[in-house]
């Protein structure tokens, strides 16, 4: 009997330090951030098009700074930091290309798909690389920064730098983020024009 309760004891002395060693990680963000298109389909609009009329819009690759779910501060030029209490729903990389696919939708003069197997056949594909999409604390400003790659079917390439700044912004995560869309959104309104 007494080696069982001391076997039961040390079990239990045993758990009990170990629960001090777990976590289960931090506690979630009261809120989370996304980007919204300011230009939409309405609902019930239909689009029709053929196969060799699609323009793919793919998800931009970005450098490692951008491919997590918070916003990068640049705080001199060769630092940086993420903005407190500011996280995304979903890396930027993806909710860019949702706004850049939707105002080129909306646009109506191009059939445009923006996921699936369908997007990998259309003869005309949209990609580039998302540089930039943070605060820059030296000037307070939220800044978008996107290189568009457009190819075609017979192998032609055109690219160009866009690139849009909001500034007088406070570094306060809501305020960051309405700058960013509204950013995201004048450079998803150049990148339509320039592919139509």
């Amino acid at each position: 009997m007494p080696r069982r309760f001391s076997a039961l004891l040390a079990a239990v002395a045993g758990a009990t330090l170990l629960s001090g060693c777990i976590s289960f990680g931090e506690d979630p963000p009261e809120q989370l951030l996304t980007l919204t298109p300011q230009a939409r389909i309405e609902a019930g609009a239909v689009r029709e098009g053929a196969i060799n009329a699609t323009l793919a819009v793919m998800e931009p690759s970005t450098s490692q700074r951008l491919n997590v779910n918070r916003i990068p501060v640049s705080t001199t030029d060769s630092s940086l930091a993420y903005l407190q209490d500011a996280f995304w729903v979903e890396k930027p990389a993806k909710l860019f290309r949702n706004v850049l696919a939707e105002t080129i939708r909306a646009g109506g003069k191009r059939f445009v798909v923006d996921g699936g197997d369908l997007a990998y056949a259309a003869p005309v594909q949209l990609t580039g690389e998302l540089v930039e999409m943070g605060y820059d604390a030296p000037s307070r400003s939220a800044v978008v920064v996107f290189d568009a790659v457009m190819a075609n079917a017979m192998g032609d390439l055109r690219t160009q730098r866009f690139e849009h700044r909001v500034e007088g912004v406070r570094p306060e995560a809501l305020d960051v983020g309405r700058a960013l869309n509204e950013a995201t959104n004048a450079v998803a309104a150049d990148v339509a024009a320039w592919v139509d």
